[in-house]
């Protein structure tokens, strides 16, 4: 079933511009800037001075799920580049003392579990990663990059075949954003 015309408003605070090309979305704020790729070439987008206006003429259902899945998307952008996003993990370590360091760009993690080859992976630009003790903090302004970078570390100290209730050695994320885990 179709609607004639489907909306909806997202209000931008100050300091925040929003541009758009053909294919792209950008958002600029006082933390950064945000770059991503349009969904779908049919919807409308109309710039206010404080607001931003998504619009299908026509829209059924799959319509109705691109537009809310834009609007998600830009409303993550817009708070990335006015708060950014933080995730916080933990290292623990019972059974062996790992060591994680972080040198330029590779983060490193030795002596899990007794290895003798250390874990590493490259952090990817954008994302600002700090260690202070035995907590990993990971932030940036794009969602998405921050998430992967802290599931990426949790990912490193992944054993599968291991039970997780008697070998917990691991770095596990504790905080997403304000949210604990």
């Amino acid at each position: 079933m179709t609607q004639n015309k489907l909306s909806e408003t997202i209000i931008l605070p100050k300091g925040c511009e929003f541009k758009q090309d053909k294919t792209q979305i950008t958002v600029k704020g006082p933390k950064g800037e945000i770059t991503r790729k349009l969904p779908d070439l049919d919807l409308k987008i109309k710039v206010g001075a404080e607001e931003l206006t998504l619009e299908y003429e026509k829209s059924s259902r799959r319509e109705k799920n691109k537009l809310f899945t834009t609007k998600a998307h830009i409303k993550n952008m817009v708070q990335g580049v006015t708060e950014g996003f933080t995730y916080t993990l933990k290292v623990c370590s019972g059974h062996f003392p790992m060591t994680v360091s972080i040198k330029n760009d590779s983060f490193e993690i030795k002596n899990f579990l007794g290895e003798k080859v250390p874990r590493t992976f490259k952090i990817k630009k954008g994302a600002d990663v700090k260690l202070a003790g035995d907590v990993i903090t990971v932030y940036s302004h794009d969602k998405d990059l921050a998430g992967q970078t802290a599931g990426t570390i949790e990912k490193l100290t992944r054993r599968p075949g291991f039970d997780k209730r008697i070998f917990q050695d691991g770095i596990y994320i504790t905080d997403k954003n304000g949210k604990k885990m």
